[in-house]
């Protein structure tokens, strides 16, 4: 509930100072599943907060919930936090319940924001990892650019990525680099499907 009144409280304000166009809303599956994105900005996720309108379980570095307000606020909307540089179990485990419950999760695979002139910086494994254990498909997507006031942008939503193949096989690095490939592939299709 306090996700949702957050959303209706700051939808009308952001969409007016940052216009944006959502392509492919259909490409969400009903169910559970992974939303994965390119990261430019802290804004990101206040981007995609108000332009998908369904209840997203962000996950978020540590260090963000490091003073009581925000933690308490993050929490509320139902942010999870990670530990970056470590294998962090608790946060695994608080994914998984999410797509357990068939709700969507929302990771920014590349670990951190891409202040570089590349267009995609490295993918992590853990996106992959967690859609193996939870069966749950990853929904590619790409944010054009920067938010900027009054600047116009787009986010566009690519076809899920089954994991059906996957079912039932050991979680070996090959198999992950295999499902990082398959996802930088599906990101950067979609980048140059915006440049046409």
């Amino acid at each position: 509930m306090f996700y949702k009144i957050i959303q209706i409280i700051i939808w009308p304000f952001y969409r007016l100072f940052h216009p944006i166009k959502l392509i492919g809303k259909k490409n969400i599956p009903k169910g559970k599943a992974i939303l994965v994105c390119n990261h430019h900005s802290n804004s990101d996720v206040v981007v995609l907060g108000t332009t998908i309108f369904r209840k997203q379980h962000f996950l978020a570095k540590k260090e963000l919930f490091s003073k009581k307000f925000n933690s308490w606020f993050l929490r509320k909307m139902s942010a999870i936090p990670i530990d970056r540089n470590a294998v962090d179990l608790k946060a695994i485990k608080a994914c998984l319940k999410v797509l357990k419950e068939d709700k969507l999760l929302t990771i920014f695979p590349e670990g951190t924001r891409n202040q570089t002139e590349e267009a995609l910086l490295e993918i992590k494994n853990g996106a992959g990892m967690i859609a193996v254990k939870s069966g749950a498909p990853i929904v590619p997507m790409w944010l054009e650019k920067r938010p900027r006031a009054f600047k116009k942008n787009r986010l566009i939503v690519g076809e899920p990525i089954s994991m059906e193949a996957y079912a039932g096989q050991k979680l070996s690095n090959e198999l992950l680099d295999e499902i990082g490939k398959k996802l930088t592939d599906a990101m950067l299709s979609l980048k140059d499907s915006l440049e046409k």
